[in-house]
């Protein structure tokens, strides 16, 4: 069930990734330099803050980046809510370093922002640093399987055949009740003593 939940998981950091990534991307790509700027830098080398529209672009890049960040981090969710994402990006990415045109045609929504800046994303490698991120987990042996929780008052057993009277092999945290192993006169053990 755990991984049924992260294949969906998977869809929505997708989406979130194409439709809130691409277009803050592109948002923040293309900061509007002031006529005549001679650094050529956004807001003349200024403060961006009082611009609400940077600061919109800049929080759909950042939830974009917690919502991977948690998928990739948190030990309970299946690697496959973000390696299948992430394996989607590097692919995508090989697609574009074999065949440009091919990789860009098959961007859906080109003529929106979100399509456009999911290409800015494709072409400048940010797609391929984050598939490598997000498929991380895929190779945590610890992240596939799921914890098992005992029971209260589970006391796990250490020995080597059944318990059965007081033959058995307890391993015990008070010390103060064992006492030596001992042997039948005249037998030794397995160094040679007696």
């Amino acid at each position: 069930m755990r991984h049924v939940i992260g294949v969906f998981l998977a869809v929505i950091m997708a989406g979130v990734l194409f439709f809130a990534g691409g277009w803050g991307y592109l948002r923040v790509l293309r900061l509007p330099a002031p006529a005549g700027s001679l650094s050529g830098l956004p807001a003349g080398g200024g403060s961006l803050l009082s611009n609400h529209a940077v600061l919109i672009a800049f929080g759909a890049l950042l939830g974009t980046g917690l919502l991977a960040g948690i998928l990739i981090a948190v030990p309970w969710i299946s690697p496959l809510a973000s390696g299948l994402p992430g394996l989607m990006l590097l692919a995508w990415t090989g697609l574009y370093l074999a065949r440009v045109h091919r990789a860009v045609a098959l961007i859906p929504l080109r003529n929106r922002a979100f399509g456009t800046g999911f290409e800015a994303m494709l072409i400048d490698g940010v797609l391929a640093a984050a598939g490598l991120a997000m498929i991380i987990p895929m190779f945590v042996p610890s992240r596939w399987r799921r914890k098992v929780q005992e029971p209260a008052g589970y006391q796990p057993y250490y020995g080597t055949s059944a318990p059965s009277g007081g033959s058995s092999v307890l391993l015990s945290s008070d010390w103060a009740e064992t006492a030596p192993l001992e042997r039948p006169p005249g037998e030794s053990d397995d160094y040679g003593y007696h």
